[in-house]
């Protein structure tokens, strides 16, 4: 079975701009650009390409409230075809990023970490982050080692 994951390191195009399904469901989408540098007899030449990415649920919410235009950005996700119809009743396809993760790059620059509370109804009603009073991290009550999926930390 082919994979079709991909991972890319660049800079935010664009603030992330979030927006909701008639479900409810968020989604939030940005532009990212990658830049390559390589050498062609000595002299140095750069190539820049742009990626527009799809975030959905928490992941969206949380991009779009932690990214800002110009960060330094790591997405990993897969590559998915999509077509939709112009206001003009033209066919267009469009090639994007649909994210699994998104985190911001730690090369140039610091990051303060916030747990939000969890989406998916975790044990306990679950707990906005940053709280301490016997919580690991911000996360799950102590002694709930399943809100983890039990056979992981979050980090």
């Amino acid at each position: 079975m082919a994979d079709n994951t991909v991972t890319l390191v660049g800079n935010l195009t664009r603030d992330p701009e979030l927006r909701f399904t008639q479900g409810g469901r968020a989604v939030a989408s940005f532009g990212i650009a990658v830049n390559r540098r390589y050498q062609v007899n000595g002299e140095w030449q750069e190539q820049t390409s742009f990626f527009n990415v799809v975030a959905w649920g928490q992941l969206g919410e949380n991009a779009a409230a932690s990214l800002t235009k110009g960060a330094r950005i790591i997405v990993n996700g897969r590559l998915e075809q999509r077509e939709y119809q112009t206001q003009q009743g033209e066919k267009r396809t469009v090639i994007e990023v649909n994210a699994d993760e998104v985190a911001p790059s730690l090369r140039y620059a610091t990051a303060q970490v916030e747990r939000t509370s969890s989406g998916g109804g975790a044990p306990g009603g679950g707990n906005s982050g940053g709280g301490g009073g016997g919580n690991r991290g911000g996360g799950a009550p102590r002694g709930d080692d399943n809100y983890y999926g039990g056979d992981e930390e979050p980090f």
